[in-house]
């Protein structure tokens, strides 16, 4: 059965190594005729979460910015694959900010059940992920229908392009093979 597969790359750079792992995750994904979409968050404007809480009762954020698009997108995806470098061991602040932007999403009928993080660091060593994966985690633990599926681990990417060629790429294409 097909899947509506939305991949979120949430670094600044354009043809960044996480970029690179999603571009690869995404082809796997396509190759089994799922529906993919990939958003880039380099061209959008996401300011931060007021905390107002207004959302919880429209169901849509007050502040009518990218964050507030790609939210709705979320929503009625059935996988979200979220693509980050992994600044100071953590994710990136343009994919905390678009976790958090994603509140009006907590008390709907959303659809993902499945989702997937590819990171890449310069670090060699996979606790580097650690962070980013422990807040990832907080984040699916309020959405208690759905749950972390797979991790890529783009390690020693330490320059642009330097992921290409690793086994992240491959697996990156695998694990979209298999959504």
């Amino acid at each position: 059965m097909s899947k509506n597969v939305l991949i979120i790359s949430t670094s600044l750079r354009k043809g960044s190594n996480s970029e690179i792992l999603a571009d690869a995750f995404a082809k796997g994904a396509k190759q089994k005729d799922n529906h993919v979409e990939k958003i880039s968050l380099c061209d959008k404007t996401i300011h931060f979460c007021k905390g107002c809480l207004a959302c919880l009762k429209t169901q849509r954020c007050v502040m009518h910015d990218d964050a507030d698009m790609i939210a709705q997108k979320m929503r009625h995806a059935d996988v979200i694959v979220f693509a980050t470098p992994i600044y100071y061991y953590e994710m990136s602040g343009q994919m905390k900010t678009m976790l958090d932007r994603s509140n009006p999403l907590f008390e709907s009928d959303y659809a993902f059940r499945d989702i997937y993080l590819l990171a890449t660091a310069a670090e060699e060593e996979k606790s580097a992920m650690d962070g980013a994966i422990k807040g990832l985690k907080g984040w699916i633990d309020c959405f208690e229908k759905c749950a972390l599926k797979g991790v890529v681990y783009g390690l020693g990417a330490d320059t642009a392009g330097s992921v290409e060629g690793t086994p992240a790429v491959e697996e990156a294409y695998e694990m979209g093979k298999r959504v």
